[in-house]
């Protein structure tokens, strides 16, 4: 940086240039580079500390070695600039594009999937170099690995990072060039050539080149507001007004607009040492950590690729020990790998966040980045701006006082809430005053906006006078006309009062008026008399009384009050044509007529109140942080419900009791307003004790880096903190803020940068919507999750059974793809359209450390009850249609190796039927498309029971229309992969015929659809179980084509594998149907899916697209080779659906228990 350069010269940078927190002595011994930039980042949250605004202008001349007329001679400027280094912020260390793009492809489910491609393609490779056509299963599966990895890479490298970004948005604040005066002789250069001591010149229009102090100025006005977050222009003069240097009017800061005059200065600060400059390495140097769900997905990807890696290598040594070759065991590794893990997962996730985003987008909540949407719901601590955020950024005239009382003043358009009488004398005269002594007006074409939503040009106050006047009397642009202007003073600082002298529209009197307006104190004492119920009356120390008493309570009310007086200039002293001069004024400011007081509030929006007690029952805590006055801050605070009714203070029960605040113990006060100033002092671990002891608090008059301390301290209490702002200022606690909140009207460019969210309308109310939204994305992402996961058992299971008890292949891993990424993916995305359960803002915040995502509850569940009803179903359709074909299940067991010897053509089936190896693998593939389908339909009472958590589907209802097309959708897509001729080559799918529905009918309870099916296929065509038991090693005996079934058949190898890819086939349907249950189940956790209803099209989508894919995949020509799917009979489709009602059934039973007894067996252990 270059005040280290500066220090180290000894020549430009006194010990001003420390910030306000000196270094202890541990600070100064050698650290790691960590330890140096936690010590910078510190030393940026520092207030700043510096005095050039302080010393004598000639003293700081000679600290900056600079001469005020002439500036620095050439030479000397470009010998402080080889010095110091040029002025500019400078940019962060950047991650290479291609570093970015490397870490999301090797990463998590990413690794573990890059793991399989790379052991299918080695597979593939071996199995090329041993015959003379190898089957193509590896190299496809590998492909389709990669693909995965590739593309959900690629949605997460578009999550860009920010620091860059925000790196960015604070260049184009930088002005190009600058007016410098060097060797007496004025010329342009680029900003970043400015040095220290330089004297520069800026007017109008200009952006301020680097932090000046002003030598003189001409009506010098600069916008802070991207800065400090003062909404009016700031008068810059060369005189020091405050000790604070971002108060004091002889500084303006790099970066900040020139909107009025002109200026000379010189320059004290550049670059990285500037106030910009500090706000900008602050906000690209703070580490930001994990959001919740990239925690909870990390949580998630290391359970299950422990799962996958122990099962894996757990059976890859099984197989050894049951003697298989060892690239068969490799082949069996890497099938239990795939079957585990979920691998449209991230997809899902990534599209049920974007589809949240939209969804948000149209409640005026823009997410730029997608993981932001749960971390909103997961949020625990709100700290809120005030000004535009909470209230609507819009002064209005809220009281008055006259005649002696205060009345409210009618903000309505009609006028209709008047309580004083718009023709009261008293009102009239205080209206005129507002008229006449006011220099705001409306802008042009306005005619047809509702008077309190017009734009004025003035100050906000004046432009709430008038609003209330022109809705009161009306056409105050005519009266002023009516009443010309003649002479005028300008509010300013010193006299704190405005004043002007009109012309009356009275023909019949020549007198002219004078009003004034100002702080009440100062107009009050320029008066003598005060006007009552119409008559003018000597003001006594009883008016006075009133005066203050009325004062007080207006300003206890957190509104900013303005005193009104008035006076007729006699005719005689003042006759028509007189000069008046106001710079020395020769009229009466003294010896006036008092008319009374009116009162301004930024009032909160309509909807905050509301939305801050929806926090208060979501368990969220709501902090108010502003840069206003602590009285004004508490009345807002009050009016919205962050300090509810009833709750005090420490200075409130010190006023109660009549004692100094020194003796209340905090801990008694529920509510706390804490000023900045004494922020300041405090360590954080007093900062802690206020956090926790105190429910409601206010932090009032408080510095950009005051509210980044405070969101670090909700952050240490392990809080999930939420920040709104909307200025330069504010984009390091947006930043660090576990999620950070900008203002779409009011913000800052890099503010919004900065944000995970905009709000576009600036409103709170749209805050807690977006809270209420991530809290439902959560919800529904359980529910995706474990309608996702049930499937995993029916999965997996086929290659336990396949390597322990040695029978033809239930499912293939292509098939399992099938599943994954084709009929699972709608339906698991529908659930994302699952409309909230009851309770669902009635909840407490999540606890980040134990309510997870994916928790033992869910695996329980979706492993250990659903997904073993799953797998049931798809291996009571194995062995149905197994034994069908003439396999029963004594004779399968050891069959496998026979069954896939391509030399084995006359294998044997229970019914001593020969089998070649073709006909025995198009009834496997026969099997795999029942085992598919029967997932396929148990899945339809899945994906219904998931629909809640904890209520009954009759409660929750079917109103998903999503949802119910997701049923649609994968049914459809099931009978397309089964049907759809072709497919049997490329997927390995067979048509499935309608007579296996007997045999569901008569074993639905006790085995599962997918090996009914499985058998059913097998014994249609004479492998009846009893046959199957043992038969692998025959059935995949290349050299077996001789293999007898159960009826003396013979089958070749090509017969057996056509028979097993059937089997395949059937299997993965009957997971699809099972499925379907799944889905809807995992509609809720807890509602019933009669409660719940079926609203949600998308999960109906879902459901449709499922099983049309499984169809697509059973019955598209060509699919047979590829993912080893045969076309299935129709019937073979209904041998699952039992399994898929069970599973309804069971859930819905499940639900009604645990809705009836809250907190007991059935919740502790089931709910998820």
């Amino acid at each position: 940086m270059a005040s280290s350069k500066v220090n180290k010269q000894g020549g430009g940078r006194a010990e001003s240039y420390r910030y306000a927190v000196t270094p202890s002595g541990d600070d100064k011994k050698k650290k790691g580079k960590k330890g140096k930039k936690e010590d910078e980042l510190d030393d940026l949250k520092q207030e700043l500390d510096m005095d050039e605004h302080k010393i004598p202008i000639e003293e700081l001349y000679d600290r900056l070695g600079t001469d005020p007329t002439n500036g620095h001679t050439p030479a000397r400027a470009k010998e402080i600039l080889e010095r110091d280094g040029p002025n500019q912020l400078t940019p962060p260390k950047t991650t290479p594009e291609w570093v970015k793009f490397c870490k999301v492809l090797f990463t998590g489910f990413s690794l573990l999937l890059w793991i399989g491609a790379v052991l299918c393609y080695i597979a593939y490779s071996i199995q090329s170099s041993q015959q003379e056509n190898p089957p193509g299963d590896n190299l496809y599966l590998g492909i389709v690995l990669t693909a995965v990895v590739v593309v959900t890479g690629c949605f997460s490298y578009y999550q860009e990072a920010k620091s860059s970004r925000i790196m960015d948005s604070f260049k184009n604040m930088v002005p190009q060039f600058a007016i410098v005066v060097r060797g007496g002789q004025q010329s342009s250069v680029h900003a970043e050539e400015l040095v220290l001591g330089d004297i520069v010149e800026v007017k109008f229009g200009d952006r301020v080149p680097a932090d000046i102090r002003v030598i003189s100025a001409h009506g010098f006005k600069v916008d802070n507001s991207s800065l400090t977050g003062e909404s009016e222009p700031q008068t810059r003069t060369p005189e020091f007004t405050h000790e604070n240097p971002l108060e004091t009017r002889n500084l303006a800061f790099f970066s900040t607009n020139a909107v009025e005059g002109t200026c000379r200065g010189v320059v004290v600060k550049i670059g990285d040492d500037s106030v910009m400059g500090r706000i900008a390495n602050l906000a690209s140097g703070l580490e930001v950590g994990e959001t919740p769900i990239a925690k909870e997905i990390a949580h998630f990807i290391h359970i299950i690729t422990a799962v996958a890696v122990f099962l894996g290598v757990t059976f890859f040594i099984i197989a050894f020990i049951l003697g298989y070759f060892w690239l068969e065991a490799v082949i069996f590794l890497i099938g239990i790998i795939v079957a585990n893990v979920p691998e449209g997962l991230l997809a899902t996730v990534t599209v049920c966040l974007t589809l949240t985003a939209k969804r948000m987008a149209k409640k005026n909540c823009l997410v730029k980045n997608l993981e932001a949407v749960e971390t909103l719901g997961s949020t625990s601590t709100i700290c809120s701006d005030k000004t535009g955020t909470l209230t609507q950024n819009r002064m209005t005239v809220a009281h008055m006082w006259f005649d002696g009382r205060i009345v409210e003043a009618d903000t309505s358009e009609d006028q209709s809430n008047a309580v004083y009488s718009r023709n009261d004398p008293s009102w009239m005269a205080l209206a005129r005053i507002s008229m006449l002594c006011n220099r705001a007006e409306f802008k042009a074409n306005q005619e047809n906006v509702a008077v309190l939503k017009r734009d004025c040009n003035g100050d906000a106050s004046e432009s709430a006078l008038l609003k209330c006047v022109e809705l009161s009397i009306g056409n105050v642009t005519e009266y002023r006309r009516r009443n010309k202007k003649l002479v005028e003073i300008p509010f300013n600082s010193t006299n704190k009062y405005q004043v002007s002298i009109h012309e009356t529209e009275d023909p019949d009197d020549p007198s002219m008026v004078l009003v004034m307006k100002g702080a009440p104190e100062r107009i009050m004492d320029r008066c003598s008399s005060i006007i009552m119920h119409g008559k003018d009356v000597p003001l006594d120390d009883n008016f006075r009384e009133a005066f203050n008493a009325a004062y007080l309570e207006l300003g206890g009310l957190g509104e900013r009050v303005l005193g009104f007086c008035d006076y007729k200039l006699p005719v005689d002293e003042f006759p028509p044509g007189f000069e008046f001069d106001a710079d020395g004024p020769n009229f009466p400011l003294t010896g006036l007529r008092f008319v009374g007081l009116m009162s301004m509030i930024d009032p909160p929006r309509a909807a905050v109140p509301d939305a801050v007690g929806k926090c208060r029952s979501a368990g969220i805590k709501v902090i108010m942080v502003t840069g206003d006055h602590p009285i004004t801050a508490k009345a807002i605070a009050k009016g919205v419900g962050i300090i509810s009714e009833g709750s005090k203070t420490v200075e409130d029960i010190a006023v109660e009791r009549g004692v100094p605040v020194e003796e209340v113990d905090p801990r008694e006060a529920k509510a706390a307003v804490i000023h900045g100033g004494d922020l300041r002092d405090m360590t954080p671990a007093q900062i802690d004790e206020i956090l926790i002891n105190h429910a409601e608090i206010v932090f009032a008059r408080t510095s950009p880096q005051q509210k980044l301390i405070i969101v670090e301290g909700c952050q240490r209490q392990g809080q999930i903190v939420a920040v709104t702002g909307d200025g330069v200022n504010d984009s390091p606690a947006l930043k660090k803020a576990d999620i950070g909140v900008a203002m779409g009207i009011a913000g800052s460019d890099v503010s919004k940068q900065a944000a995970d969210m905009i709000l576009l309308d600036d409103n709170f109310a749209s805050i807690v919507t977006g809270v209420e939204e991530g809290r439902l994305i959560f919800d529904n992402l359980k529910k995706s999750i474990a309608y996702t996961l049930t499937s995993n058992i029916p999965e997996i299971s086929p290659f336990l059974m396949f390597i322990i008890a040695d029978i033809p292949l239930p499912l293939g891993t292509i098939t399992i793809l099938c599943i994954d990424l084709g009929t699972d993916m709608v339906p698991a995305i529908s659930l994302a359209y699952e409309q909230a359960e009851l309770d669902i803002m009635k909840r407490a915040p999540r606890n980040p450390q134990t309510d997870k995502l994916v928790n033992e509850r869910l695996i329980s569940m979706a492993y250990g009850q659903i997904g073993m009803i799953q797998a049931s179903a798809g291996f009571f359709t194995y062995f149905v249609i197994m034994g069908e074909n003439g396999f029963r299940i004594r004779d399968l067991l050891g069959m496998r190796k026979e069954w896939d010897a391509e030399g084995i053509n006359d294998l044997t089936d229970s019914y001593g039927q020969e089998w070649t190896y073709t006909q025995r693998k198009k009834l496997e593939y026969t099997c795999h498309t029942a085992f598919f389908v029967s997932i396929v339909i148990v899945q339809w009472a899945d994906l219904i029971i998931c629909k809640t958590r904890r209520l009954s589907l009759f409660q929750q209802g079917m109103k998903n229309h999503h949802l119910t097309f997701g049923l649609f959708f994968e049914t459809c897509l099931a009978i397309f992969l089964s049907y759809c001729p072709g497919l049997d080559k490329g997927l390995r799918m067979q048509p499935l015929r309608l007579i296996s529905m007997a045999y569901g009918q008569i074993g639905m309870i006790q085995a599962s659809a997918g090996f009914f099916t499985y058998f059913v296929i097998m014994g249609e065509n004479g492998f009846w179980i009893s046959r199957l038991l043992g038969l692998r090693k025959e059935w995949d005996s290349l050299g077996i084509n001789d293999l007898e079934d159960s009826y003396g058949q013979e089958w070749t190898y090509a017969q057996r594998k056509r028979l097993e890819y059937t089997c395949h086939t059937a299997f993965f349907v009957s997971i699809v149907i099972v499925q379907w249950a799944d889905l809807i189940i995992c509609k809720t956790r807890r509602l019933s899916l009669f409660q719940q209803g079926m609203k949600n099209h998308r999960l109906t989508f879902g459901l449709f697209f499922e099983t049309a894919l499984a169809a697509f995949l059973c019955y598209c020509p060509g699919l047979d080779k590829g993912l080893r799917m045969q076309p299935l009979r129709f019937t073979w489709w209904l041998v699952a659906l039992p399994y898929s009602l069970t599973i309804f059934i069971y859930d819905e039973c499940r639900k009604f228990i645990l809705r009836r007894n809250p907190g007991g067996f059935v919740e502790r252990e089931t709910y998820y």
